[in-house]
């Protein structure tokens, strides 16, 4: 099994809007059953809050219900759960790290590393363009399965 966790500041916007994209990504080529697909903050400011509103919308578009999630943040014990952990930006893979006390396996990366064109993923919270934020999100999830080869 593959464990993956995407990670963002408050785990309400980029981070859930990357596990359910993958979550049904997987489903679609009937591989759900060999990935565990999560998500989490690195900030506890949103603990226990719902998906924001914005980025449910988004999602409702493409037909993907974020039904049940609620913001947690990682823990240190997430980096021995996870072989993947998937951050949005440069500042996530910071604060990653800082929590999880070090990355010894080299299992952080930013989502888009796995993509031809290696960047941050801008949060939707400041820049209001949920639309950008799917978009690379999309981009860095289909290069990743592609990475993992399936």
């Amino acid at each position: 099994m593959i464990r993956v966790v995407f990670v963002c500041l408050g785990n309400i916007c980029r981070s859930p809007m990357a596990e359910f994209l993958f979550k049904d990504m997987v489903k679609k080529r009937n591989i759900e059953k060999e990935f565990l697909i999560k998500s989490a903050g690195t900030s506890d400011e949103e603990e226990g809050n719902a998906v924001y509103y914005r980025t449910r919308k988004k999602l409702e578009e493409v037909k993907i219900s974020v039904e049940g999630k609620y913001a947690r943040q990682l823990t240190k014990d997430d980096y021995n759960k996870y072989d993947y952990i998937l951050a949005m930006d440069k500042r996530n893979v910071r604060d990653i790290i800082k929590i999880c006390g070090g990355d010894k396996e080299n299992k952080v990366h930013r989502l888009l590393d796995y993509s031809k064109n290696p960047r941050d993923i801008a949060d939707p919270w400041y820049t209001g363009d949920f639309n950008v934020t799917y978009d690379d999100i999309m981009e860095g999830l289909d290069s990743f399965l592609k990475y993992l080869n399936i």
